[in-house]
């Protein structure tokens, strides 16, 4: 078996009210992409990574990778206008080294993985990887803990929260069938590579995340993800 995973960072910092992109803001003298490239070399050294980044931030990364000393294998593909789009180019940049399944004789599983989650636990890792072999598409979730409430115009009303999970990533599949997924039309309702597989008309299997697998969009989640590190 074959395992690739795509790292998608095309944020442009917006949330955080920084110029700098959120994917390249120091964390102990690291880009934030770089703590998260580390995770995946870590927990499989022989995983095929790729970043998904948008070329006019490929020179300011490898110029940090120059300056820190990145010591992860890894390439880089060019990002799109959407996620949507960026994962569709890592899939095509990938596409010209795996070709399509015509003869292969070896199972091979991508996972994508967004760029500015570093603390994803191996665990929660190897966890999709081998649900994805069994069933083809796996994600990991975790319990949501605050209340919620259900909004109709200018009323709402509470839900029971029991019934709802909140997804992470990194989110794991069969390379074919998320290839072909990638085929379809662009959809504002595909929020992450789980939606665009279920569209396609394949089922996704859940997994256990970890609560310390953040997202750092905001200044409040870098404080968080600061915290996480020094501990």
């Amino acid at each position: 078996m074959k395992r690739y995973v795509l790292i998608v960072a095309g944020g442009r910092g917006l949330r955080m009210g920084s110029d700098l992109p959120k994917q390249f803001i120091p964390m102990e003298g690291k880009p934030v992409l770089m703590h998260t490239l580390e995770a995946f070399h870590r927990w499989d050294a022989s995983a095929g990574l790729v970043l998904v980044l948008p070329e006019d931030h490929q020179p300011y990364w490898e110029m940090l990778c120059r300056e820190i000393g990145c010591r992860v294998p890894h390439r880089i593909a060019n990002g799109g206008e959407t996620r949507f789009h960026s994962v569709r180019n890592g899939l095509r940049f990938l596409s010209d080294e795996i070709g399509n399944a015509t003869g292969r004789d070896e199972k091979i599983l991508v996972a994508v993985h967004d760029g500015v989650r570093p603390f994803v636990a191996p665990e929660v890792i190897g966890r999709c990887f081998t649900e994805a072999d069994v069933s083809g598409a796996a994600i990991p979730v975790v319990p949501v803990v605050d209340s919620l409430r259900e909004f109709t115009g200018e009323s709402s009303r509470p839900v029971d929260r029991s019934r709802y999970q909140a997804v992470q990533t990194p989110q794991v599949f069969e390379y074919d069938l998320l290839l072909k997924a990638y085929e379809q039309p662009y959809s504002a309702f595909f929020t992450d590579d789980a939606s665009v597989v279920e569209a396609f008309g394949h089922p996704v299997k859940t997994v256990p995340g970890n609560r310390e697998n953040i997202k750092i969009t905001t200044p409040f989640d870098l404080l968080v993800a600061k915290a996480l590190l020094a501990k």
